[in-house]
């Protein structure tokens, strides 16, 4: 089979013994589990289930490899993963080389999931040296400490507590005594004193802080959301743009800045006469941020086709709306971006994809089929991998088509499926004759792509532990910066 896109065309060494086999396959079906389960319900499974099966392998990972454990940590794993990752760390002794990776990692998490982890360690006495200076640094490297003790202030109190912290001058005070200055010095700090009796102060808060003084003081909705829209974030200003226009207010959310997959969430959530409507804003959007996802790399994929999942079960749970049809309309659109020509094939038969919507059973076998008659450079299949219209039809296809029609591998095939499998304790395949990788978001698609080449079998468990140092070291370097970004991202600062 000819390298996919990004792929090196050196081939690796075969595999020395059974056991590195074994291990290549454990690294990757936890690299799947810990990109698509977030511990919650999907279509197929529960919650609970979830969270069993998925603890089940993280154990499992780290017991038996500790020293790839961490390295997980460079992949694109999801921030509740990597929470788990960060908590199991910090637990076990020793580890001192992981603080890089793991401060890394969480200077590109999102605050409150950070504050969530730092609560999690203080409930369960995880309180080390090196838990501390985690903690520690990771509080120095926030730009603004001021802003956050006003938006998440029981949380930061409880991780400068843990820590053995000692904020001085007013930080300290707003977290301990916040009534015991008659005027802070810091606007935000000083804006939370005055929104207890001046209605004006609270829209120079953070937004969930100035809805609850708005509340109190009895502020109609409408007119607190016109005047708080300008300091609105891209994903309030998108969470609420629906309920704002209901009010008969404009958030003016900028769609096209916003991550692929969020942008197709929002769309998918709209009903059809809305998205007519806005055909050209929406389109243009979604084009717009799969151009940004794609770069330099756009054009340069040759010939693709995809098969897209649009049955039923696409729909994902009620935690998880619409999730996997996000994320197989974002793929679409970044698919179209990076392939020189492109070809989308929707399991419903579908031409729009602005329509998209769950219904059906999943013929998947015949879009597969249709797909590779193409024989383009390259097939992706964005799938759950449940296949029912008739059952099996897909897995035979790819054994015919691999076996007998296309021995050489003139066609590249990748799975990516973004729903974990509890039962398999991984993203279901649709064949072992090609490969899967799980997928969470649209931008990761890639680098998944190239990841998926050892799932084949054709590299060695060295060269995936290479890929994992190499991109280790990678994201050793510039670690705050992505940080800063998010947090001025917070504050509605472009």
């Amino acid at each position: 089979m000819p390298p996919f896109p990004g792929q090196s065309t050196t081939r690796g060494e075969p595999m020395e013994t059974y056991a590195d086999l074994i291990e290549c396959e454990d690294l990757l079906l936890f690299a799947n589990a810990a990109i698509t389960s977030t511990g919650q319900r999907e279509f197929h499974s529960q919650a609970g289930e979830q969270r069993l099966s998925l603890g089940f392998l993280h154990d499992y990972i780290r017991g038996n490899y500790p020293d790839l454990y961490a390295l997980t940590l460079a992949l694109d794993v999801n921030e509740h993963n990597a929470a788990l990752i960060i908590a199991n760390l910090l637990r076990q002794k020793g580890g001192a080389g992981d603080a890089r990776l793991i401060a890394w990692r969480l200077s590109r998490m999102s605050p409150p999931r950070v504050y969530r982890l730092f609560g999690r360690l203080r409930r369960e006495g995880v309180n080390n040296r090196r838990t501390r200076a985690i903690v520690r640094d990771w509080l120095a490297g926030r730009p603004d400490l001021a802003f956050d003790a006003v938006k998440y202030r029981a949380a930061v109190k409880s991780a400068v507590r843990h820590a053995h912290l000692r904020p001085a001058g007013e930080l300290g005070d707003f977290l301990f005594a916040p009534f015991g200055r008659a005027r802070y010095e810091t606007p935000v700090l000083e804006a939370w004193r005055r929104a207890h009796y001046d209605t004006s102060a609270l829209y120079d808060l953070p937004y969930t802080v100035a809805e609850g003084f708005a509340a109190r003081h009895g502020i109609s909705r409408a007119v607190f959301l016109e005047r708080i829209a300008p300091r609105l974030t891209r994903l309030e200003r998108l969470r609420l743009a629906g309920a704002a226009e209901r009010d008969g207010v404009r958030t003016d959310a900028d769609l096209a800045a916003l991550p692929l997959v969020r942008v197709a969430s929002y769309v998918l959530s709209l009903d059809h006469r809305t998205r007519a409507e806005r055909r050209a804003e929406l389109v243009g959007a979604l084009r717009a941020s799969a151009a940004r996802a794609a770069g330099a790399r756009a054009g340069t994929w040759g010939t693709v086709t995809a098969v897209l999942d649009d049955s039923f079960s696409s729909y994902g749970s009620p935690v998880k709306r619409r999730r996997p049809l996000a994320v197989a309309l974002a793929c679409h659109h970044l698919l179209e971006a990076l392939a020189g020509t492109y070809r989308g094939l929707w399991v419903s038969g579908g031409t729009d994809p602005l329509m998209a919507r769950p219904s059906g059973p999943t013929p998947l076998g015949r879009r597969i089929v249709d797909a590779l008659e193409t024989r383009p450079g390259l097939v992706v299949i964005v799938s759950d991998g449940w296949d029912n219209a008739p059952p099996g039809l897909a897995a035979e296809a790819l054994r015919v088509w691999r076996r007998r029609l296309d021995p050489g591998g003139e066609v590249g095939v990748v799975h990516l499926n973004p729903v974990y499998d509890t039962e398999q304790f991984d993203v279901r395949r649709l064949s072992p004759m090609v490969p899967t990788a799980g997928i969470r978001d649209a931008e990761d698609l890639p680098a998944l792509v190239e990841l998926a080449r050892f799932a084949e079998g054709r590299t060695g468990v060295a060269e995936l532990r290479a890929y994992l140092e190499d991109r280790a070291a990678v994201r050793d370097r510039g670690a705050w910066m992505t940080g800063r970004r998010r947090t001025l991202d917070e504050r509605g600062v472009s």
